[in-house]
């Protein structure tokens, strides 16, 4: 019967052994590799062992090794867990701050459209600005030139002598000489042929003159034409005690003792300046006519209309 315990025994502990899970092997212990530090570098130049310097127990229990370990556990568990990594964030940034970014891009780009259309709308308006100014340049150019070929027309028609007086007295600083006297009346038909504008009319002085000496003057006054219509101008030309100085050698004892016998050439000369607004004071045109006429006086047709239509001188 022992034999029998025995037996059973030695087959229990037999099948209590094959049951048992095998026992996992032992583990190897870790060793970390890294680049060597410039210190190592110089122990290796020395021939120190690099092999050995896993297994030294100060350099396991370095604090640089330490670091490295942690550093070295980071970047793992980095790579099992890829979405904590830091740079997952910027390659995979979270919908919030991307709906953030893109309300950020929105506002730049209408900020940017908003420029973009000012500027597009002040250049479009200059574009404006420079094309009136260009059409109105033009079109007062075409009414400037247009004008120019409706200049005014002036006619002399007659001058009336009324009065010839010479007789002997002083001038002003007391010098003894013949003193003249002379009234005249100078008609002119003037006639503005412009079919769009009127034009304002003036003049220099009318002036009589026995050569180099001025027996008499007049002013007309100055008038408004308006366009295709015309009228007829009287000016007053007078000369009132007007030392001759012996300058008038017609003039002679017996002429001044019977007027009716005299005869004086005389020479009228004035200028006649019309201007038109054509466009209120920005486009205007300006009309200068110089006018010489020689006429006659004759002591015996005193009052009597003398005709100066072919007898002046128009530039």
């Amino acid at each position: 019967m022992g034999g029998g315990r025995t037996h059973r025994k030695s087959e229990s502990e037999v099948t209590s052994m094959e049951q048992s899970p095998p026992r996992s092997p032992p583990r190897r212990p870790l060793y970390y590799v890294q680049s060597p530090s410039n210190h190592d570098v110089e122990k290796m130049s020395y021939g120190s062992s690099p092999a050995a310097s896993p297994n030294h127990h100060y350099y396991l229990s370095s604090p640089i090794h330490h670091s490295r370990e942690s550093s070295t556990s980071r970047f793992s568990a980095s790579l099992k867990n890829p979405s904590s990594a830091p740079w997952n964030k910027l390659l995979h940034p979270q919908p919030h701050a991307a709906s953030n970014l893109h309300h950020h891009n929105e506002d730049e780009d209408d900020d940017d459209d908003v420029v973009q259309d000012s500027g597009h709308n002040i250049r479009l308006y200059f574009c404006f600005f420079l094309l009136f100014v260009l059409l109105f340049t033009l079109f007062s150019l075409i009414l400037w030139g247009a004008s120019k070929s409706y200049n005014p027309n002036i006619i002399v028609k007659n001058i009336v002598f009324e009065k010839l007086n010479v007789q002997s007295g002083n001038d002003g600083s007391g010098v003894p000489t013949d003193m003249m006297s002379l009234n005249s009346t100078v008609r002119i038909l003037y006639r503005n042929r412009g079919t769009f504008f009127g034009v304002h009319v003036t003049s220099t002085p009318f002036q009589l003159s026995y050569y180099q000496l001025n027996l008499a003057s007049g002013q007309m006054q100055k008038f408004y034409q308006s366009r295709k219509s015309e009228r007829k101008l009287e000016v007053m030309v007078l000369g009132y005690q007007v030392p001759l100085y012996g300058g008038v050698s017609v003039l002679g004892n017996a002429n001044k003792e019977n007027m009716d016998t005299v005869t004086l050439p005389l020479n009228l000369t004035f200028v006649i300046r019309s201007r038109a607004y054509i466009l209120g004071r920005l486009v205007n045109s300006k009309f200068y006519r110089r006018i010489t006429c020689s006429v006659t006086l004759h002591g015996k047709q005193l009052g009597k209309p003398l005709n100066l239509s072919d007898s002046c001188v128009y530039k």
